[in-house]
């Protein structure tokens, strides 16, 4: 008979939450994430501005391997000892540097191995090799 629990007399009495609980769980979660966009949006901070103030590090170095032989430092052509220099300099104004080698695809592998290695030797530890997606 339909309202009733199968092997006992009578109808059902109590209320299953499980399923409102879930239902409650994830409405919260759903208002708990957009919160955090709506307040996000909606603080507007106009920044004091200085004199003194210090421009941020850059995050990322880039060396051009280019196939007749030139080395390009952030699209400045410069020579190994002075990239020695640069890359010694953007080290110590940002521990947290990354170094970006592109290479021309005709140009020796050792020459990349080796603006690693120049990288390496002055404390550069994070390493991206610029290519093209092939389509």
């Amino acid at each position: 008979m339909a309202g009733t629990a199968a092997g006992r007399r009578g109808p059902i009495v109590g209320i299953n939450v499980t399923p409102m609980v879930d239902v409650v769980l994830v409405l919260l979660v759903i208002m708990m994430v957009s919160a955090t966009y709506i307040v996000a949006q909606s603080l507007k901070v106009e920044l004091p501005k200085t004199a003194s103030s210090d421009e941020a590090a850059p995050q990322t170095a880039a060396v051009t391997l280019t196939k007749d032989g030139k080395t390009l430092y952030n699209e400045e052509e410069i020579a190994e000892p002075a990239l020695i220099e640069k890359l010694r300099a953007a080290h110590g104004a940002n521990a947290d540097l990354s170094l970006v080698v592109s290479a021309d695809q005709e140009v020796h592998h050792g020459a990349v191995v080796h603006v690693i290695d120049i990288a390496k030797v002055e404390g550069i530890s994070k390493f991206a090799i610029h290519v093209e997606r092939s389509k």
